[in-house]
């Protein structure tokens, strides 16, 4: 009797969440399902009466493709640089310094960052692209300085798309720091002060390590979103000059889009997925570790 009577109650708890799982399963699951059974193909846009199953023959072209693997090492670049060391150590910074800061400055800092957050991506694009082209606000700042300017799109384009995610997504990180700084209890820090520690020191032994399954959530969300950043990169650069801006988003739209290539874009479109749940792999087993 007990068995049946559980199995109606847990159906019965299940109930309210039916929904939500439906509504994953049609727009979360069903494409996601849809799109591995096209990297198997050779979907095209135009000039094909039926695609056929060609196995792995998309994902060896990946891989034997040299564009793929620099879009890949770019890819890499981009989110190291603007993810898990640009919006990840400025937040930390900006969240540490508006403990400190009056409220005033607090407000102020605060609207300026995250003013840049919520604007939307290809705003955000356009506004970093006229800082730095050629005739751009940077330049002219160099020179009122007298200080040499460059085309900085073009010698430095991985650079300056690195430095616009950091400019446009760090407030993500302060907001994440700031409540993760406003937990620690404040007898902890002044018994440290008392003891002699100085503010680098009770950074590294006492904040960093109360706060580290703050760190490890906000480094695998900034990674995952900083993956599939593609509005930024494609206002700026579109990816050039000559590919060297141009990570997987772009060259996954580049191969589907505008070469017609459905199957080889989508199948670019899952090792990128892969490469996010390997990030995500490695996050998850850093937020089982006990603080």
């Amino acid at each position: 009797m007990n068995g049946p009577a559980a199995a109606r109650r847990s159906l019965l708890r299940a109930l309210p969440l039916s929904p939500a799982v439906a509504l994953l399963l049609l727009f979360l699951a069903g494409p996601i399902a849809y799109c591995v059974v096209i990297a198997f193909t050779d979907l095209q846009l135009t000039g094909q009466a039926e695609e056929s199953f060609v196995g792995l023959d998309n994902f060896r072209r990946a891989f034997q493709d040299d564009a793929f693997l620099n879009a890949v090492w770019l890819t890499l670049v981009f989110t190291v640089l603007s993810s898990l060391v640009g919006q990840n150590t400025l937040g930390l910074a900006l969240a540490s310094l508006m403990q400190r800061a009056s409220k005033p400055v607090r407000t102020l800092t605060g609207g300026i960052v995250v003013t840049a957050w919520v604007l939307p991506e290809v705003v955000a694009g356009f506004l970093l692209y006229a800082f730095f082209r050629r005739e751009g606000t940077l330049n002219a700042i160099l020179d009122w300085l007298h200080l040499p300017s460059q085309n900085w799109l073009f010698t430095l384009p991985i650079l300056a798309v690195s430095f616009a995610n950091v400019w446009r997504g760090t407030a993500f990180s302060m907001l994440v720091y700031s409540a993760a700084l406003n937990e620690i209890p404040k007898e902890i820090t002044e018994a440290a002060e008392v003891d002699g520690a100085g503010g680098w020191r009770r950074m590294w032994h006492i904040t960093l390590p109360m706060i580290r399954r703050s760190i490890a959530t906000n480094l695998m969300l900034n990674t995952l979103q900083t993956l599939s950043v593609f509005g930024l990169i494609w206002v700026m650069t579109r990816g050039g000059p000559s590919g060297r801006s141009q990570t997987l988003p772009l060259f996954m739209y580049e191969q589907a889009f505008q070469n017609s290539l459905i199957g080889y874009g989508t199948a670019v479109a899952l090792l990128l997925l892969l490469i996010g749940s390997l990030f995500s792999v490695v996050y998850l087993r850093l937020l089982r570790t006990e603080v």
